[in-house]
């Protein structure tokens, strides 16, 4: 049983839940203009401060986990939900380190994006300024509570985070170590706040609270996605479940084809960039899945194979443990050691094959054909396309971008992993001399 999985509150919890949920957007809201008009400076050294909190206060964020994984496992998650809200020490050094590198990063409020002169002597500029207040709503991993409330301090941004359930101690100690940061460098605590409301009907107010929430990004699975999505009546930038492809062309280097579906399957695999179907073509499927089938399974990776597959494994003896793959199967994004295996005739099938069954977020081709795999990344509609590399690698952090806040896998106005210049706006600044309009 999930979690998640409590009692529907009454119509006077809901009204409670609904204040204070309301009561904790007005704290952020407040000091939204503070923020706004933060130097670079002190935004700087407010993300040093939180940075060395984290390590201060380690021990007490580490025993507030240690409580919300003995929880989880009570309630039977799986080990890979587990991997997904463990921390440790390294962990930990992790999310200072995407602090630190924020701080190295440029400022990008007050970049002139763009100036023009008009004929009438008009000077307009567009410049980048903050979005506001953006309310972040996602499940397990306490890493995003860091990498958002970073990225929205570095930005002038206020943050609201609501985590899921199974992970509330532990963002709560988090964020008092973040709030100890910020008042070090004389900025707001409630900068970051959070939401401690987890019944389902918070998310419903956060997304419908106008005028309260400039942004919302949710991130998690498919049904909290959907939940947003449907029901926000402010803006949402939707960051989409990761059903990622891996395509063994028949020009690849077999390999580095291995190396690459190992590490896009099992280096953590409960996250949204591990690949979760392997596509081989047909002229080296009879070689190399005979291969590579056999070292999955010892690394504990189960395999839901088509028929095709599953006909190559047997003429060899291999099919032990092999289930046959369902029609769900190549629609699943599994975060777990679970790979759907394919066999296709062509480029032109695997591509067709993902466009019915990705998700827009990162798919990849192995090949030496250059060609091919040209086709492959002009053609392949996601967010990220690789050649001849993992899709682990969709990553803001991988991406030089310090942190993220989130993949997004839809095209207005943001795309893949969102770092700082994606959580902001522009407004245009117009100088003029006494102009008039005719």
């Amino acid at each position: 049983m999930s979690s998640d999985h409590v009692m529907a509150p009454t119509a006077g919890q809901h009204a409670a839940i609904r204040e204070a949920v309301l009561r904790d957007l007005r704290r952020s809201r407040g000091c939204k203009n503070q923020m706004a008009l933060a130097a670079t400076s002190q935004k700087n050294e407010a993300l040093q401060r939180m940075a060395e909190s984290l390590w201060t206060h380690r021990a007490g964020i580490l025993d507030a986990n240690r409580a919300d994984i003995e929880a989880a496992r009570q309630a039977g998650q799986t080990d890979a939900k587990l991997d997904r809200l463990r921390l440790d020490e390294r962990r930990i050094q992790d999310m200072m380190i995407g602090l630190h590198e924020l701080v190295l990063l440029r400022d990008p409020i007050g970049e002139e994006i763009e100036s023009t002169e008009r004929p009438n002597g008009l000077d307009i500029r567009k410049v980048r300024v903050p979005m506001g207040v953006i309310a972040m709503i996602y499940e397990s991993r306490p890493n995003v509570t860091v990498d958002a409330a970073g990225l929205t301090v570095k930005t002038g941004n206020t943050a609201v985070l609501r985590g899921g359930r199974e992970a509330l101690r532990t963002n709560r100690a988090l964020v008092a170590a973040l709030h100890d940061g910020l008042a070090a460098a004389g900025l707001p605590r409630d900068a970051v706040v959070l939401i401690e409301e987890v019944a389902h009907e918070s998310v419903d107010v956060i997304i419908t609270a106008r005028g309260l929430v400039d942004l919302v990004i949710p991130r998690g699975g498919a049904a909290l996605i959907r939940r947003v999505v449907e029901g926000a009546q402010v803006p949402v930038i939707e960051t989409g479940v990761g059903n990622c492809h891996v395509y063994v062309d028949r020009a690849a280097d077999l390999a580095k084809a291995a190396r690459i579906i190992v590490n896009a399957k099992t280096q953590r695999p409960s996250v949204c960039n591990a690949a979760e179907t392997l596509l081989v073509h047909r002229d080296i499927a009879d070689v190399w899945l005979p291969d590579i089938v056999p070292h999955l399974q010892e690394l504990s990776v189960e395999i839901r194979a088509c028929a095709r597959t599953l006909d190559i494994l047997r003429s060899g003896g291999l099919d032990g443990g092999v289930r046959a793959a369902t029609e769900d199967d190549w629609s699943t994004e599994y975060s777990d050691l679970i790979l759907a295996v394919k066999v296709v005739d062509s480029l032109s099938e695997a591509m067709q094959h993902i466009d019915t069954y990705g998700t827009f977020h990162s798919e990849v081709i192995v090949t030496e054909d250059d060609a091919t795999a040209e086709a492959f990344l002009q053609q392949v509609d996601a967010a990220v396309v690789y050649h001849n590399a993992s899709s682990r690698f969709t990553d803001g952090f991988e991406f030089g971008f310090g942190a993220e806040i989130g993949i997004s896998t839809q095209k207005l106005h943001a795309r893949g992993p969102m770092g700082l210049r994606e959580i902001t706006s522009y407004k245009y600044i117009v100088h003029g001399h006494g102009q008039i309009r005719g």
